[in-house]
């Protein structure tokens, strides 16, 4: 079954943004995709659109029963994933002093809890089959971090808090399971132009003044090139790191 596709991906977050723009390039690209999202509506239009090469799972994405689906469904569809795409996430604005708390622990779930819970599947999967395979095949985990996980940035210190989170657990894994052949990948964006803005409370005036100071801003699909080219590196090429930035984005 797997001999139709050149890869199997399953990517979080696959119903806007970063997510749909890589969903769509990966399929394009003739690698077979298994997408997560909240909404019905979307996963079924993606299904029409991609069909044969993509399969949809609602649901929140770092939901332990959701993520077995995700695997699950892969497995029947295509056969076992081999590129595990850590994307859902939401966005949170504010300061220490002047953020507003009361979605804190909600936004951790996801953008910590999910991502590692999902690392976690991913990886306890990929390693068994590289002890047999590698180097003759690749199996990577790609987490989608954040400049503001890198950089402190005190406007965006609620959210960024979760992104140094996730880079921090990102690096971890690429230590315990990269000798083993399995290779785990940060992207950081910049600002990508999408429905995280709405999410994270940007008002219309805040996002018209980034497009004036630092546009033109990234859109997923520039993000969806970078993940395209990690994943079809050789096996024994790994490209740990990649920070995307608007050209004229200085900080963060």
């Amino acid at each position: 079954m797997t001999a139709r596709f050149s890869r199997i991906a399953i990517v979080t977050g696959a119903t806007s943004g970063i997510g749909e723009a890589t969903v769509r390039r990966f399929a394009a690209e003739g690698i077979a995709v298994v997408g997560n999202g909240r909404t019905k509506e979307k996963l079924v239009a993606l299904e029409k659109d991609l069909w044969p090469m993509f399969r949809g799972v609602e649901g929140d994405a770092g939901q332990e029963s959701v993520i077995e689906e995700m695997f699950a469904s892969a497995e029947a569809a295509f056969g076992p994933a081999d590129i595990v795409v850590v994307n859902a996430g939401r966005g949170l604005g504010g300061s220490v002093t002047a953020g507003d708390t009361s979605r804190l622990a909600e936004i951790f779930q996801l953008n910590v809890l999910g991502a590692l819970a999902l690392m976690r599947a991913a990886a306890t999967r990929m390693v068994p089959r590289q002890e047999q395979n590698y180097p003759k095949t690749a199996q990577d985990i790609i987490v989608i971090g954040s400049v503001v996980g890198r950089n402190i940035s005190p406007f965006s210190a609620l959210y960024g808090s979760t992104k140094h989170a996730v880079h921090s657990l990102t690096e971890a894994l690429r230590r315990e399971i990269g000798p083993k052949g399995v290779r785990v990948t940060l992207v950081e964006p910049g600002f990508v132009l999408s429905g995280f803005q709405d999410g994270a409370g940007y008002s219309e005036e805040m996002v018209e003044g980034f497009k004036t100071r630092l546009g033109p801003l990234l859109v997923g699909e520039d993000v969806a090139d970078a993940l395209h080219y990690i994943v079809t590196r050789p096996a024994h090429v790994h490209v740990g790191d990649i920070v995307i930035r608007p050209t004229r984005q200085d900080y963060p």
